[in-house]
């Protein structure tokens, strides 16, 4: 049977005590210290994925790294202790091993990983963006936001993921503003959208400004501390969150219950499938980046898909494509690496409809 790996790791330090009990009661410097030196783990065995094509089974495997650390840590030491990781894949039987969250962001975002080991790799950004703007979709529709009508804002529209999303949103919307720094590159993108759907995006590179008119905000900046701030946002609004690190801090979530955040789209994996391990979502659930890594392997697809800064809009609508083939589709939204309930996106949306009509009576 056809395997794939799949390299995660631990978002915040509390996360550990999700696999390690005991560690909840040993100081957080000194885990953090060993962490540096354990080696790569399986944290779990991933059976029952089958589409009508194909059946695969494969392995969530554990880079003992924070976020933070990621971050902190130097670059070399951390590429290491991932292309270990993907060792372990290779010696479990692995045709292709994705890479996820932190891991797909330091360095080169994968290249280096890639010439470093003998199979393939996938950071899954290319499937993140298409749930993102997926979701970004559903979730418009979810808060009754006329996407056609909507003012939207693409926040880093210059960055890689953030020009791509520029690219596919411009395919459904009427209103659209480009943020980057560098405005006149901004223009070249702008440009290329016109040609593409007839649309003239707005350019700017006045985030916050940006932000009071927007009904639907995507931010995929660089940036390593966030750049969208509560006090600027429009009530009712959507957010859509790409970016590691993220944009948007727990801060605007805690000031502003009026604001919708995602970060893409959560997907439900075909078959019956078994991730063994509880990842913090409902049963048959993934994120967009580890069902990449999945796609590719029921399709047999063993090639080293996404890497790098540059994606292609073929590239995304290709795994959209595949992803429809074999069965993977949108099942819910998520907000800093939880679900976002219900009851979360009515109150946003009771708060939407308030604003629509408070603009219709002025």
């Amino acid at each position: 049977m056809d395997k794939f790996a799949f390299i995660v790791h631990p978002i915040e330090y509390k996360d550990l005590s999700r696999k390690f009990k005991r560690i909840e009661k040993l100081p957080q410097g000194l885990v953090e210290k060993m962490m540096q030196f354990l080696p790569p783990l399986k944290v779990s065995e991933a059976k029952g994925i089958k589409s009508s094509h194909n059946e695969i089974e494969g392995y969530f495997l554990g880079c003992t790294l924070t976020s933070e650390q990621m971050l902190r840590l130097p670059p070399k030491f951390v590429i290491n202790k991932i292309v270990k990781t993907g060792r372990l894949a290779e010696k479990l039987g692995a045709k292709i091993v994705g890479l996820g969250a932190m891991t797909s962001v330091v360095g080169d975002a994968g290249i280096t990983i890639r010439n470093r080991l003998n199979i393939p790799v996938t950071t899954g950004n290319s499937y993140t963006i298409a749930t993102a703007i997926e979701g970004v979709k559903k979730a418009s529709e979810k808060l009754e936001i006329d996407l056609a009508h909507a003012e939207v804002v693409v926040v880093g529209a210059n960055g890689s993921i953030g020009k791509v999303c520029a690219h596919l949103i411009a395919r459904d919307c009427r209103y659209l503003t480009l943020v980057s720094r560098d405005v006149m590159k901004l223009r070249k993108t702008a440009d290329e959208i016109l040609a593409e759907t007839g649309l003239s995006p707005k350019v700017t590179s006045d985030v916050d400004e940006s932000l009071k008119s927007a009904d639907i905000v995507i931010s995929v900046t660089s940036a390593v501390d966030s750049v969208i701030r509560p006090e600027f946002l429009k009530s009712g609004a959507l957010v859509c969150d790409v970016a590691r690190p993220r944009d948007v801090s727990k801060t605007v979530a805690e000031k502003r219950d009026d604001i919708l955040i995602i970060e893409g789209g959560l997907i439900e994996v075909p078959g019956d499938p078994d991730l063994g391990f509880n990842f913090g979502y409902p049963p048959k659930i993934a994120l967009a980046c580890m069902a990449e890594t999945m796609i590719l392997a029921l399709e047999r697809k063993y090639e080293s898909f996404t890497l790098g800064r540059d994606i292609s809009i073929e590239q995304v609508d290709e795994i959209s494509n595949l992803a429809e083939k074999h069965g993977f589709k949108l099942a819910g939204f998520r907000s800093f690496e939880r679900p976002v309930k219900e009851e979360t996106i009515e109150k946003v949306k009771k708060y939407a409809r308030e604003r629509k009509n408070q603009a219709v009576n002025e």
